[in-house]
């Protein structure tokens, strides 16, 4: 499963060419790295793509959204590998989350972005529905695959239910994205095999505890799934 870039709207005229579009968001990251947020400008994106500043503004108004997009294509690459079970399937999404973050290019622009949004609540704004928005797909994959499954159980009929999915899919991807971006932006620590099976061994027990609080806590612990 792959999302596409959510770029501004064009203007109407000539289609716009995917390879520019590829061209202009690689040496967006490509200046990021080599020049920082605050030396990177929309000229020195242009002059990198070999595209005219015109050409960069029909795409995108300013330097913030370019970005977000530049970040936001590189996040569309991650997909939930069928491993069989609901844990391998989990730990497989954590590992190519980590070695996602832990390329130079990804990491710097997600850095920066981040950083800027803290007095841009339009920044904010445009990396939650552009980045985090888009990447909660995988949650949702996740749990219906392990529903199908009999991992975990179908969600409650009715709007009650389907306000109840909503809100465990923001907290699972709260909690993975989370943990993932700590370890590799703020501890440099690496995302390998042993810590990717440590951290969806707490997340499946705490989907357990999730559930029979849900359900009321009725009865004995349900055991993990997974």
């Amino acid at each position: 499963m792959h999302c596409s870039a959510s770029p501004r709207k064009g203007r109407p005229g000539r289609p716009r060419s995917a390879e520019t579009d590829r061209a202009i968001l690689d040496a967006t990251r490509a200046a990021l790295v080599d020049l920082g947020w605050g030396r990177l400008t929309m000229g020195e994106v242009a002059a990198r793509a070999g595209v005219a500043k015109t050409t960069l503004y029909r795409r995108w108004g300013n330097k913030n959204e370019l970005v977000v997009d530049a970040v936001a294509v590189l996040f569309d690459e991650l997909e939930l590998p069928d491993r069989g079970c609901l844990q391998s399937d989990i730990e497989g999404v954590v590992l190519q989350f980590g070695a996602l973050l832990a390329r130079p290019e990804t990491k710097t622009a997600l850095m920066a972005v981040v950083a800027e949004s803290t007095a841009d609540d339009a920044l904010r704004d445009r990396i939650r529905s552009a980045i985090v928005d888009r990447q909660k797909r995988l949650v949702v994959l996740g749990r219906e695959r392990a529903q199908r499954r009999g991992e975990l159980p179908a969600d409650t009929p009715g709007p009650d239910g389907a306000a109840a999915a909503e809100q465990t899919v923001g907290l699972i991807f709260d909690l993975i994205a989370g943990a993932i971006v700590h370890r590799t932006l703020v501890t440099a620590e690496p995302v390998d095999t042993a810590w990717a099976h440590q951290l969806s061994t707490v997340l499946l027990l705490g989907l357990g505890g999730l559930r029979q609080g849900v359900s009321g806590g009725s009865g004995g612990p349900e055991a993990p799934v997974g």
